[in-house]
């Protein structure tokens, strides 16, 4: 029988989700809590592939197993698993519904701040920057639903049959201070490191560097930038997966701190 699951990792201490030999993966260590817990090889597809070190507030992956367990699955994996990883949902499916290609819309925050805070290291990428322009960054932002092909913010365009990503939505904010900035996107898929790459490039914006006519030049002739300089993976999550039979609401505790009172705190730029 297929299941889902749904759980939420902090990536910081990964070399991403996907098994690798040699290489701390979120994959492997489920696998491994699965096989141990099931008493059978039990491997999983993942609705995606985190970079290193990048989270996810919410993810699905699915599994086969033949035998029906008899006790409590949750409990037993999270007393398994490390503190990095938390399961917060098992959900039998009634047919091969797929977690990676099933998945009609996903959803990421990009967090960052631009002053020292030991509380934040590692939940939010650091930047010591001042006096951004956020106006034009939130104008960059705006251009990006209206363009469909994002072969310019891609680090192997070629690797994939196309380049075509639906941006459902883009925006960005700040917090009242205007020194931590969030900046959320959804599409129904996404390119090798296109956020961190857009992330990126905003980020010369705002520093004025680079215009916004400059930023909407690349999409719109499809041309990469001469220097591609994705931003710090640690403030990158994966938020929010959605299923035409599946939408639950994230759990959010790995990005809670950074999200907590966000309609008293986040002001839309």
């Amino acid at each position: 029988m297929r299941y889902f699951v749904h759980i939420g990792y902090n990536g910081l201490h990964y070399g991403g989700w996907q098994k690798q030999p040699g290489v701390a993966n979120v994959q492997g260590v489920l696998e491994k809590a699965l096989s141990k817990v099931l008493k059978t090889t039990v491997f999983i597809n993942g609705c995606g592939r985190t970079d290193a070190h990048v989270h996810a507030s919410q993810f699905f992956f699915h599994m086969d197993v033949e035998r029906e367990w008899d006790f409590d699955l949750l409990f037993r994996l999270n007393k398994l698993l490390p503190a990095s990883i938390a399961i917060f949902d098992i959900i039998p499916m009634d047919g091969q519904q797929h977690a990676r290609f099933d998945a009609v819309k996903r959803s990421y925050d990009y967090f960052l701040h631009t002053y020292k805070s030991p509380f934040l290291n590692g939940l939010s990428s650091f930047y010591l920057l001042d006096n951004l322009d956020f106006a034009a960054m939130k104008r960059a932002v705006k251009l990006l639903p209206k363009y469909k092909d994002y072969r310019c913010f891609c680090t192997s365009p070629d690797k994939y049959e196309h380049t075509i990503c639906n941006v459902m939505s883009a925006d960005l904010f700040t917090d009242q201070q205007g020194d931590r900035l969030r900046f959320q996107i959804s599409a129904n898929r996404f390119l090798s490191k296109m956020i961190r790459i857009i992330m990126g490039q905003l980020l010369k914006v705002g520093r004025g560097v680079q215009s916004v006519d400059q930023f909407e030049h690349y999409l719109i002739n499809l041309e990469t930038p001469e220097l591609i300089t994705p931003a710090h993976p640690q403030g990158l999550y994966l938020s929010k997966v959605t299923y035409p039979y599946l939408n639950l609401e994230p759990r959010e505790e790995f990005s809670a701190f950074l999200q907590a009172g966000s309609a008293e705190n986040w002001i839309s730029v």
